[in-house]
């Protein structure tokens, strides 16, 4: 045999040695894992059983007060805003305020020139005038007619006159007053055509007729106006009124005189305490939706018309009550369940709870009495009784939340 084929024999076997060191070892490793698993017991976080044990988070079991808080959002509203307009034509002469000037109640905003106005008044005033003379010469008819009257009256007792005069004479005196009565009605319809006239010149001087601010100026001076319209919109905003909408499922826990807080972008680290005002008796058929008015104090001025607004609403409340770790409620086909594990102990209790006031962060627990440490993270690869593993720090007793604190529903 050569040298070459002796060479490749041995290679040959060298290899062959090499698989079966490798695969002994593949095999001892593999046998030392599975006798470690069967033989780990309770002590130093080892178990027996089927199915190793489970790393989870623990929380413990609190007592505290909980808050359940509804959040609606809605634009913030003036408490009141009216145009104002002239009632009669004419050119816009001055116009004394702008936007965001205050105006107060009765206050001159805008002046309409008023020359034709005024030419009126000084007309229906010599109407008048005219009307007033023809009543004072009535009258004067009035008395000479019944002086005469008087007169053929007495001659009348002395046969002194006929039937016919005396009778001319009576006729004659009550013409005279009905032109005075004619009269006296002339002067009261120019009496009336005069305040008419007075009105309309009134109606160039455009006031405030409430409080505020102008939120928004339509015209300049020199404009040409025609009745109702508008120059300038005042808006009061010394209280100011968030309206928005409410569901059919909270609508039951929501009243007139509920405090509220208000909250806007514009100043995101300040609430504003306000009230529910007024919620409507309906809902709207085509949102399942009732609107809701909250009125907010606003002496700052700093809530403006015209915000996006949230408002919050606490509907239910608990001085002290079971809380656990809102994620440790798990819902199930039977309903929410946490699983809980004994004081000691390192398997689970599957517990079927009764909720209550849920939170973000809390929950509830109305029943049953929890005893232990509730799952918070991991729960889901859990069953009844399964073995768990605890963090280091996990031993901690359950307590109580430090008096006054709560937790908020934000949604």
């Amino acid at each position: 045999m050569s040298q070459y084929a002796i060479c490749r024999q041995e290679i040959d076997q060298m290899r062959r040695w090499m698989f079966i060191v490798a695969g002994a070892v593949v095999l001892v490793f593999l046998g030392y894992r599975i006798t470690l698993l069967l033989t780990r017991g309770q002590g130093g976080g080892q178990w027996n059983g089927d199915r190793p044990p489970v790393a989870v988070e623990v929380a413990p079991v609190e007592y505290g007060p909980i808050e359940e808080i509804r959040q609606f959002t809605g634009t913030v509203f003036p408490y009141n805003q009216y145009v104002v307009a002239p009632k009669v034509s004419g050119r816009v002469l001055q116009i004394r305020k702008r936007i965001g000037d205050p105006v107060k109640q009765g206050e001159l905003i805008a002046l309409i020139d008023d020359a034709e106005y005024q030419q009126a008044v000084l007309e229906a005033e010599a109407n008048l005038k005219i009307a007033q003379a023809s009543l004072q010469e009535a009258k004067s008819q009035v008395e000479l007619a019944r002086q005469e009257k008087d007169r053929l009256e007495s001659l009348r007792a002395k046969e002194l006159v006929t039937a016919s005069e005396f009778e001319t004479a009576e006729t004659n005196y009550k013409a005279q007053q009905s032109r005075m009565e004619l009269a006296a009605a002339q002067v009261e319809q120019r009496e009336a055509s005069l305040a008419s006239a007075r009105i309309r010149l009134g109606y160039t001087r455009l006031n405030a007729s409430r409080p505020g601010f102008i939120g928004e100026r339509f015209v300049d001076e020199g404009a040409l106006l025609a009745a109702n319209n508008p120059v300038v919109l005042v808006v009061g905003i010394d209280s100011v009124i968030v309206r928005t909408t409410i569901t059919e499922r909270d609508y039951g826990f929501i009243g007139r005189g509920q405090p509220v807080d208000v909250m806007v972008d514009a100043f995101p680290a300040q609430r504003f305490m306000g009230t529910v005002a007024r919620v409507a008796p309906m809902m709207q058929e085509a949102s399942r939706m009732a609107e809701m008015e909250v009125e907010v104090d606003n002496a700052d001025h700093l809530l403006k018309p015209g915000m996006f607004a949230r408002v919050e609403v606490m509907t239910a409340s608990r001085d002290s009550t079971q809380l656990v770790p809102s994620k440790a409620v798990m819902e199930s086909d039977s309903g929410p369940v946490v699983f809980v594990v004994p004081d000691g102990g390192t398997n689970v209790d599957r517990v079927k709870v009764t909720t209550g006031i849920v939170t973000p962060e809390k929950t509830e627990i109305i029943e049953p009495q929890l005893s232990g440490r509730v799952v918070t993270l991991g729960q889901h690869l859990l069953d009844d009784g399964s073995p768990v593993l605890l963090p280091a720090d996990s031993g901690a007793s359950t307590g109580s939340p430090a008096a006054g604190e709560g937790e908020r529903n934000i949604r």
